[in-house]
């Protein structure tokens, strides 16, 4: 029996839930940006540590030019370190072949442009290809692994709709919907919340701290949105001019001079519903 098999059979003898496994184990990583020809670094993400488990939702927060979409590429393994480590379930991410990596690994962007028209219910079949063989024809098991994910996300009436004619919250539940027909382990998410109302950006944070619980996935957003990250994530990851300042849970990370400091704004920080903190700009209530 496996590690993890073994803490499931001791959580159900005692009658305790066996705790989460580790997932993501970023230790030590670095990176750094030069230009072609040049010796210097045209940026830099300083050495960086945290680990995120299953049912987590971990927020890399900061404000623009911080370094948040290195760091989640070097989670994804798009990118190789230049020190440290970046591992998924022990294998280092930036060394799984590629199809390995779709599989296991889905990726929401800041921006999903479409090549050629499509009609949402074909778009999230696209998240089925990692999982296709040579000469890949869909399954009825993938059509209905598709149409799950749209259910999931509350789009299944948009199926039929054409991408290009929907609205941008519901294109980004139809893009995340994709992202599930991938039955990834881990969702990395960059900047989800981008062009989206208030309305919206709520129930998308939601909808994924939901997804975490309900499917074990590991999630990991990238966001500089303070009050969604305090009210949704189980940690922060706080990064500023490629310097990773803080690791662990928002009233742990939200301290007022550090927030102040790092977004360049005076604020207030105060103990909100559950014990969560809520920012204010300094002198609004």
């Amino acid at each position: 029996m496996s590690a993890p098999d073994t803490d499931r059979a001791k959580g159900e003898a005692t009658g305790q839930s066996a705790p989460d496994a580790m997932r993501v184990n970023v230790e030590q990583a670095s990176y750094a940006y030069t230009k072609r020809g040049h010796e210097a670094s045209m940026f830099t993400l300083e050495a960086t540590t945290f680990q995120a488990r299953e049912r987590e939702l971990v927020a890399i927060l900061g404000p623009n030019a911080s370094g948040k979409s290195t760091l989640l590429r070097l989670v994804a393994g798009d990118l190789a370190p230049l020190s440290g480590r970046v591992e998924l379930d022990g294998f280092e991410t930036s060394r799984l072949d590629a199809r390995t990596r779709a599989q296991r690994i889905a990726i929401v962007q800041q921006e999903s442009p479409l090549v050629f028209p499509l009609r949402a219910g074909d778009y999230v079949l696209q998240g089925r290809h990692p999982h296709g063989r040579s000469l890949w024809f869909e399954s009825d098991a993938d059509f209905t692994i598709a149409a799950n994910a749209l259910a999931q996300v509350g789009a299944e009436h948009l199926r039929d709709r054409w991408m290009h004619e929907i609205s941008g919250g519901e294109k980004q539940r139809v893009v995340l919907a994709r992202a599930l027909a991938q039955q990834p382990l881990v969702l990395l998410l960059d900047e989800p919340t981008l062009h989206l109302d208030i309305g919206a950006q709520v129930e998308l944070l939601a909808r994924l701290r939901r997804l975490a619980g309900e499917n074990r996935y590991t999630v990991i957003v990238v966001t500089h949105e303070l009050g969604l990250a305090a009210e949704f994530a189980d940690q922060i990851v706080l990064l500023h001019r490629g310097k990773c300042l803080r690791v662990g849970t928002p009233a742990a990370v939200y301290q007022r001079e550090l927030l102040e400091q790092v977004f360049e704004a005076p604020l207030e920080v105060e103990t909100g519903p559950e014990g969560r903190p809520r920012v204010l700009i300094q002198g609004r209530r």
